[in-house]
């Protein structure tokens, strides 16, 4: 099963770190799937041998986006994401942000979207503490889950 809990991916970061598997950890809300997140998580895959996607929890999201959102519920989000197969585990998380979890992880690369700077990617400070990489990959113009939604709005009949 791709979508464990916090509990469980910390057994299995420390599995994996004695099989010598470079971890990757990216997070986001990925409310609705479009063509720049699959193009992303391909990407930060190819950084390492395991992806883990911390996922926003739907409380997370509203606190981020607003009350309207999410779109698609934690859930619903997280099977969608689990047949990925650039993904390797799904955690949920509560937080505002995914500091604990990456604290619990201990990525060998942590990545965001190039919207990011390297400066503002949360949990860079423990990633780099232990020589760690954090990695803002190439934005991708034209693919934003809030146009999407704009956009869906603007042709309701």
């Amino acid at each position: 099963m791709k979508i464990v809990s916090r509990q469980e991916i910390e057994k299995i970061a420390r599995i994996l770190k004695k099989s010598n598997k470079k971890i990757v950890f990216t997070n986001g809300c990925f409310d609705i799937i479009h063509a720049g997140h699959i193009e992303y998580l391909r990407e930060a895959k190819k950084l390492g041998d395991i992806l883990i996607l911390g996922l926003n929890s739907d409380s997370s999201v509203q606190k981020l986006k607003g009350r309207n959102r999410p779109i698609n519920d934690e859930n619903a989000r997280a099977i969608v994401l689990s047949e990925f197969k650039s993904v390797d585990y799904i955690v949920i998380f509560q937080e505002d942000t995914p500091y604990d979890l990456i604290e619990i992880v201990k990525p060998d690369v942590l990545v965001k979207g190039g919207d990011w700077k390297e400066t503002e990617i949360v949990g860079a400070d423990i990633v780099k503490k232990y020589g760690g990489i954090v990695k803002s990959l190439e934005f991708k113009e034209g693919f934003s889950t809030t146009k999407i939604i704009e956009k869906i709005k603007k042709t309701e009949c």
